[in-house]
């Protein structure tokens, strides 16, 4: 297969970054555009509106022959931003659309942040980029258009390209099928899809992320009383409202071995993915085990590679993300309190269903109740897995390349993300024929959704540059 010269795509990638996107994103990372379910008044505070039209002034000012830069509004719906490049000269009639999507929706800023630095400061240092959404994911529109570009001044072909940001990701992206189904006509027939939401285990090649695990969380609130009572008085009378959470969470998890008790939370593991699982284990033995920051004594849940890495990719798993009804430890006096609130957060194995796991989570917290007490459950949502196609022989030869031409010869590999993407499964069942390329800059320490996230910029241009073979790659078929 010819190749796009690899020098002209570096240069450009090199240029467009270092004189166009690090200014444009680093003001991105300013604006405190947090997810809708994190800001409910969201349409009323602007911070979407001025992420996605600070992005599309941006598009458009790149000035890409016969492209536009729409920003799509539905009723109550979160904004989406397109992109639409046409395709270049001679590309074949049925190479279809390249989507590329991203999202410029954040986390909630948190607090802990390293000295000078914070959730809405861009902070250039050392090859990073620190700030919320630098990473996740408000890189991913500059670098897809970059790729564009790369191709375009190489003198490559690409088919149709669609830059599809959307803003409601960070929360589980409910707002997306909508757009999906109303713009199905804009987006064309899809034949590849490049996620740029994702990443690997280092900075030394390309990942391709081949299972995403679903999502199923709710927000628990038990209460025991109308009015705090002092607990010398009370307890041994009034049930503690945090002793009935103990009592519901353990019919949801075991808590020697973490594993998750409900059936519709678990799913089968194909071979395929056991497969790759083992074949990563030996190829990188302890790399599970020493992925994160573990505090000096510290042990994983095991010992072995392989059962770490079924555990965070395709078994289901609990975390304890949000509390509330607790007084600061300064603070607490002797009272037995009114109410106990957690927010539950459930992994799922790519091929559980999460609307049934959903339901089995919210029947099993609500029936039977300890002592008779009340319990509330807010802020529900799911969200599906997903697990990827066989990849096409095109594509693989496409990897082999850029793996040569842009990470010195070092293979691509793939993982099995422990987080979600719902917008992988959704259009995966809009556009079941499609090749899907799920990669990224992100690496277990670029501490995507807790403090000091940060961007690696020379990670994210060796990136955009595989992006852009790809694109070609793809446009010859």
């Amino acid at each position: 297969m010819e190749r796009v010269d690899n020098a002209l795509v570096r240069g450009t990638v090199e240029r467009v970054w270092d004189d166009a996107v690090l200014t444009s994103l680093s003001e991105f990372v300013s604006i405190p555009a947090l997810s809708p379910i994190f800001d409910e008044a969201w349409e009323t505070s602007g911070h979407l509106d001025a992420a996605v039209e600070h992005v599309r002034r941006w598009l458009v000012a790149r000035d890409i022959e016969g492209a536009t830069a729409e920003i799509l509004r539905l009723p109550g719906k979160s904004p989406v931003l397109l992109f639409d490049v046409p395709p270049t000269e001679g590309v074949r009639a049925d190479a279809g659309t390249a989507l590329l999507y991203g999202h410029l929706d954040k986390q909630p800023p948190v607090g802990g942040w390293g000295e000078g630095l914070g959730p809405w400061t861009p902070v250039l240092r050392d090859g990073r980029l620190y700030g919320r959404g630098a990473a996740d994911d408000g890189y991913s529109g500059y670098a897809a258009t970059a790729a564009i570009e790369a191709v375009r001044a190489a003198g490559g072909p690409h088919a149709r390209c669609v830059v599809l940001l959307e803003t409601s990701e960070e929360s589980g992206s409910p707002d997306l099928p909508a757009y999906l189904e109303r713009y199905a006509d804009k987006l064309g027939a899809v034949s590849l899809v490049v996620c740029l939401d994702s990443g690997g285990q280092d900075y030394e090649r390309l990942w391709l992320t081949s299972s995403l695990r679903g999502l199923a969380s709710t927000t628990v609130t038990v209460k025991v009383l109308a009015s705090g009572q002092h607990s010398g008085m009370a307890s041994g009378i009034v049930p503690s409202s945090f002793r009935i959470m103990r009592v519901l969470l353990d019919r949801l998890e075991d808590a020697e071995t973490g594993e998750i008790l409900l059936p519709e939370m678990h799913g089968e593991v194909p071979p395929e993915r056991l497969a790759e699982i083992k074949d990563l284990a030996d190829l990188a033995p302890g790399a599970a085990r020493t992925a994160f920051p573990l505090l000096e004594g510290m042990r994983p849940v095991s010992d072995d590679d392989v059962e770490l890495m079924l555990n965070n990719s395709w078994r289901p798993t609990l975390s304890v993300i949000g509390g509330a009804g607790f007084p600061l430890p300064a603070e607490a006096g002797n009272v037995l309190r009114t109410e106990t609130t957690l927010t539950l957060s459930f992994r799922l194995p790519p091929t559980a269903d999460p609307k049934k796991a959903l339901a089995a989570l919210e029947r099993t917290l609500t029936t039977d109740v300890p002592y008779g007490a009340h319990v509330e459950l807010s802020r529900s949502e799911e969200g599906p897995g997903w697990n990827a196609p066989v990849t096409a022989p095109w594509l693989q030869s496409a990897l082999d390349a850029a793996s040569d031409a842009v990470f010195d010869g070092k293979p691509w590999l793939t993982m099995r993300l422990g987080g979600s993407i719902p917008f992988m499964g959704t259009l995966a069942d809009h556009y079941p024929a499609a090749q899907f390329v799920v990669t990224g800059a992100l690496a277990a320490d670029s501490n995507a959704h807790v403090p000091d996230e940060w961007l690696n910029i020379p990670h994210a241009k060796r990136v955009t540059e595989a992006v852009a073979h790809l694109l070609a790659a793809h446009a010859r078929g």
